[in-house]
């Protein structure tokens, strides 16, 4: 049906988010509300722990709900009536292992309330640099926690090389491993994000969805501000509930990334600047090249 000049667009649907919140930054829960609603969707937001900042910037007080109000406050959502608005759950990190287990449930509910909602899981467990050099950067319990209960329950699934690597227990250090990985934890679509490029000095993230797999790749730029993870499924997500294809998605979402990572740096900035640079995330006009990725021997 053609729109009527001056009628107002179809708005979009909410979206539950289940993180981490900050008060410094752009992080998590902070910067992905932000990138929500600044592209439409109203969110529902669950706080799963309090910080001062990234704990990349220093050391800070933890505040984590205890676990009976946590499951609590889970309930008393999904026994909302309001629970059908919903148009898809995304959870990333979680301060407790105990929480995987009332996320699960709330998951559930939404899906009951409206089937057609995905649930996007972004594993928070991990990553190949840090001070240590890398590795868990959450207890091992939490880890195992959101592999057996939340991982298995999305329809999304956007975990970095590592933390594909420990879901799966295998070596993933080239897009052939990172594809062979992906497709067998079974989900319907995997995003990995800085998946091994196939062009020198660039990075790429690489879907194995449905229809395929297709990769988006950019320019790397040096010591990026943290958030990309979070922002790029919050993107990818949005893209998908307003009927884009994987492709499309997937590209829209990687140039939006890329754009607001470079214009941050390029200002010095130490955390990606959602205020002063949100134009990136509605808009982005940066280039970004992708491609089919053949399965054959993926899936060997």
């Amino acid at each position: 049906m053609m729109q009527m000049p001056g009628a107002a667009e179809p708005q979009k649907k909410p979206i539950l988010v289940i993180t981490s919140q900050v008060v410094r930054g752009g992080i998590s829960g902070r910067g992905l509300t932000f990138a929500l609603e600044r592209i439409g969707h109203p969110v529902w937001f669950l706080p799963t722990i309090l910080l001062p900042w990234h704990p990349g910037h220093g050391k800070g007080t933890r505040i984590v709900a205890p676990n009976a109000e946590f499951a609590a406050i889970a309930a008393d959502l999904a026994a909302s009536p309001k629970l059908g608005e919903l148009g898809g759950v995304m959870s990333g990190y979680l301060g407790d292992p105990d929480q995987a287990a009332s996320v699960a449930t709330l998951v559930k509910a939404v899906k009951a309330a409206n089937p057609d909602a995905p649930y996007l899981c972004d594993p928070v467990l991990g990553d190949h640099t840090g001070s240590t050099g890398g590795g868990l950067y959450v207890p091992k319990a939490t880890a195992e926690a959101i592999r057996d209960e939340l991982v298995p329950l999305a329809d999304i699934l956007t975990p970095n090389c590592f933390e594909l690597g420990w879901l799966t227990q295998r070596e993933v250090e080239s897009e052939l491993q990172a594809l062979s990985a992906a497709r067998a934890l079974g989900n319907k679509r995997v995003l990995i994000t800085t998946s091994p490029a196939l062009r020198r000095n660039a990075i790429a993230n690489l879907l194995a969805g449905p229809r395929g797999a297709v990769a988006a790749e950019h320019a790397a730029i040096p010591n990026p501000p943290h958030g990309t993870g979070d922002l790029i499924a919050g993107l990818f997500i949005s893209n998908l509930l307003e009927g884009r294809d994987d492709e499309d998605a997937l590209k829209r979402a990687s140039a939006s990334v890329f754009e607001l990572v470079a214009r941050s740096v390029k200002k010095g900035a130490d955390e990606l600047l959602f205020a002063e640079e949100q134009q990136s995330v509605v808009k982005a006009m940066a280039l970004v090249s992708s491609r089919r990725v053949l399965e054959t021997k993926a899936r060997a």
